[in-house]
């Protein structure tokens, strides 16, 4: 009787540790966008609502983080976003990060390019499928479609 109830007793143990274990796509967060842009604000709160802590760094030009990045002007967007040692350039849905953060492929990030209407952040309906491109030394790649 007794091996039943600590049998019973570590089970939930572990799923009471299993619900409080952090998730992987809360660290390390950080998102520049510029002062003014609105549709970053609803793309940082699309993120925050899904589990993601991002520590938002509002500047005057963003250029300097997508210079750094090596995004071609074809593939940038209004906002770029570092985290796990990549960077997501634009509106990418959440489930690419997590993909991205899952699979950990051997690229520099990935990105949505210009601003897609209904893309998370923006207005609007979704026109037709979003692809996302990963990014490596500059060449781009399609990573997945959403």
């Amino acid at each position: 009787m007794k091996k039943k109830i600590l049998i019973g007793l570590f089970i939930i143990i572990l799923f009471i540790t299993a619900a409080c274990t952090k998730n992987d796509l809360t660290d390390n967060a950080v998102l520049y966008k510029s002062t003014f842009c609105g549709c970053c604000e609803g793309y940082t709160s699309k993120l925050t609502g899904a589990g993601m802590n991002i520590d938002v760094k509002n500047m005057d030009d963003v250029s300097p983080i997508k210079v750094k990045h090596k995004i071609p002007s074809e593939m940038q967007s209004c906002h770029t976003m570092e985290i796990e040692g990549y960077f997501v350039e634009g509106h990418v849905p959440f489930e690419a990060i997590q993909k991205l953060l899952n699979e950990k492929p051997d690229i520099d990030g990935i990105a949505l390019p210009g601003m897609p209407s209904g893309s998370p952040g923006m207005p609007g309906m979704k026109n037709g499928p979003f692809i996302i491109y990963s990014l490596k030394d500059g060449e781009a790649k399609e990573f997945m479609t959403i």
